[in-house]
């Protein structure tokens, strides 16, 4: 029996049906209108107009660097402690005080230096980003996997950048620019140690160390601050992979850290990790033979041993991944009553860039949507700026005052509980290096607490690219690692002796052969006859 419908009904809508962004339902979503079944088509085809210029934006400028991420939702529960001593003693922060607390999180992680669908297989840093919706509003703690960095100062970061990305002409990353700028930046090569020994590739997000890197500082109640470095430890344990292991892995699966992370949660068998904090008194500390500024040191843990603090379980994959992973805006600058920053030259630099970035690429309002919004009450003067879709008028007595002071019903300040954190400052202004660079040394430590097997694996990744470089980079690299352990130097050089010259530099890191490809792809396809 047919259904009967009165002369004014529209087009029938249920809850499944397709409808427009404007709310109109679809009615044929196969063809687009035109004079006849072959065209020309109408420049009136709203419905096919609005549904391709979405499609045409529908990415986002990609990230310049950490492109390539996964994402996951969970929460951070606290310990109320920092080792044996209650928390309080060295930071007023919320999110650290009552044993227990709850705190929702996302973490977002990453690869740095190339795009948003390159291999999770490269040998390049991991981000480690955690956003925490606390009580007292968001903390982005940003970071890395691994606890130091190339750079100590934030000049330095684009033209690091632009040597480890592809060359701006072939467009193919070339490690003769890698290191070509590394060794003309001797403070990068504790990082190139780590970075071409299998801790360069992590095995997956879920088994990987996560820090800070930057030196932060924390400040209690008394206005009393401490200089801080952060640390997070998988309970799954730690892996890495080898050049070839990690080649085997990429050749069947090149989004294999995603689907690893995303399997594990849908298994409930959830990652966590554990946050550590080293804490030292805030100051320059002249018995130490580096600056604890210096974001390419590690803290010593037998000074400064890791206290915890606190647990992070991740348990819900994103519902969509476009509007929570692609679009989660991370910043350094985004801390919390009882977190400051150090003066850390990374640091500082890092905390104009990364929101500068997320308001270019994302655009002004992107703290209004959900996955970068406050899970508290947020109410601002802001006006305006594209894609606002939320006014500022909550808490506002007067929606008509946006502007402050007022005694017409506009927002007032908060009344500050704790104690103003204010340090002395004093000195020239200068653009100078910090006096203790100490550049070898740690990275001869962290060679010699490398197993054979690690060992063995950074000198082969080592040769295999250096091999192919300028006489004068490799003479360059040869010296810092001799500064850095004499069987460290002495086995580059050996190796570098040993090695081919008749290849080419053209390739991913630790790709050794990589510029064969091309040629091995004409050799091995199959003539096919046109069609």
């Amino acid at each position: 029996m047919t259904k009967e419908h009165s002369d004014y009904e529209t087009n029938i809508e249920h809850d499944d049906t397709l409808t427009t962004r404007q709310g109109h339902p679809v009615t044929n979503n196969q063809n687009i209108r035109t004079v006849g079944n072959r065209g020309p088509a109408t420049l009136e085809n709203y419905d096919f107009i609005e549904k391709i210029s979405h499609f045409d934006r529908e990415k986002i400028p990609e990230r310049i660097v950490h492109a390539r991420g996964a994402g996951a939702h969970g929460y951070f529960e606290t310990y109320g402690t920092a080792g044996d001593e209650p928390v309080s003693k060295y930071t007023r922060a919320k999110v650290f005080q009552e044993k227990g607390k709850k705190t929702p999180v996302f973490v977002r992680f990453s690869t740095v230096v190339h795009g948003n669908h390159s291999p999770e297989t490269v040998r390049d840093p991991r981000g480690f980003a955690v956003k925490f919706y606390t009580e007292d509003g968001n903390w982005d703690l940003v970071g890395n996997n691994l606890k130091i960095f190339f750079i100590r100062d934030a000049m330095k970061f684009p033209d690091m950048i632009h040597a480890f990305r592809p060359d701006p002409v072939t467009n193919y990353q070339d490690s003769e620019r890698f290191f070509d700028f590394c060794a003309n930046s001797p403070e990068s090569f504790h990082m190139v140690t780590f970075i071409y020994s299998p801790w360069g590739i992590p095995a997956n997000y879920r088994m990987m160390q996560g820090s800070g890197v930057n030196t932060y500082k924390w400040v209690n109640k008394e206005g009393k601050a401490v200089l801080v470095k952060y640390h997070w430890e998988p309970k799954q344990g730690i892996k890495n992979l080898t050049q070839k292991e990690a080649e085997k892995i990429q050749a069947k699966n090149f989004n294999h850290a995603t689907q690893d992370l995303y399997e594990a949660i849908e298994r409930e068998e959830y990652p966590e990790w554990e946050l550590f904090v080293q804490i030292m008194e805030d100051g320059p500390h002249p018995e130490l033979d580096f600056d604890p500024l210096d974001d390419t040191k590690l803290w010593p843990e037998d000074q400064f041993p890791w206290l915890p603090v606190g647990r992070m379980v991740l348990n819900k994959n994103p519902e969509n991944y476009f509007t929570e992973v692609e679009q989660a805006a991370f910043g350094t600058g985004v801390l919390v009553d009882g977190l400051d920053f150090s003066d850390d030259k990374m640091l500082q630099g890092r905390t104009f860039s990364y929101s500068d970035t997320q308001r270019y690429r994302v655009g002004a309002n992107y703290l209004q949507l959900p996955i970068n919004a406050a899970k508290k009450r947020v109410a601002t003067n802001q006006e305006g700026g594209m894609m606002r879709h939320e006014p500022e008028a909550r808490g506002k007595k007067n929606p008509h005052i946006n502007y402050e002071p007022s005694v017409l019903g506009g927002l007032k300040e908060a009344e500050q509980m704790g104690q103003e954190y204010t340090p002395k400052i004093e000195g020239n202004l200068v653009r100078e290096s910090i006096e203790r660079t100490s550049n070898t040394k740690q990275a001869g430590e962290t060679y010699r607490r490398f197993q054979d097997w690690e060992k063995d694996e950074l000198i082969s990744n080592l040769v295999g690219d250096l091999s192919q470089c300028d006489p004068r980079i490799q003479d360059k690299m040869i010296t810092l690692a001799e500064e850095a352990d004499e069987a460290y130097g002495r086995r580059l050089r050996e190796g570098l002796a040993k090695a081919k010259k008749d290849g080419s530099s053209y390739n991913p890191l630790g790709y050794s052969d990589a510029e064969k490809a091309p040629q091995q792809a004409v050799e091995k396809g199959k003539d096919a006859e046109p069609y």
